[in-house]
């Protein structure tokens, strides 16, 4: 298969693994499916709450440090699919990041009034990306 290096539009792309998801519409269709979802769980954990106060710091620790790494794998697994140049799965993870941004990082379903506390201070577990 020919690899791209300009931007384009098509269904016969390779995403991450060589031969998928191949040239049948469905599967491209399944592949930006799995970018959207990636890019919107990237946003999902980086603004969620697992960490109990009354957790000892070294339990607490190890799990920031392995919601840390499995956040940033899934991050670069979005960025090496936009790698592949196909428009498409570039609008599927702006779309899920933008979507997952809304969802859990606006203040569109905040129960306060006005959030007086900065993205990096705010109370989850992992800083967003920005910090």
């Amino acid at each position: 298969m020919k690899s791209h290096m300009t931007l384009f539009w098509g269904d016969a792309i390779e995403i991450l693994f060589p031969g998928w998801p191949g040239s049948n519409f469905n599967s491209y269709m399944l592949a930006l499916t799995l970018v959207f979802v990636l890019s919107l769980a990237v946003e999902w954990l980086s603004h969620t709450k697992f960490i109990k106060p009354t957790m000892d710091n070294i339990t607490a620790g190890i799990l920031q440090t392995a919601m840390y790494a499995f956040r940033v794998g899934m991050a670069y697994l979005v960025m090496l699919a936009v790698m592949s140049y196909n428009l498409g799965i570039l609008l599927a993870a702006v779309a899920g990041y933008t979507i997952g941004f809304f969802i859990f990082g606006s203040r569109a379903f905040d129960d306060s009034k006005i959030s007086k506390i900065s993205p990096c201070e705010d109370p989850a577990d992992l800083p967003p990306l920005i910090c």
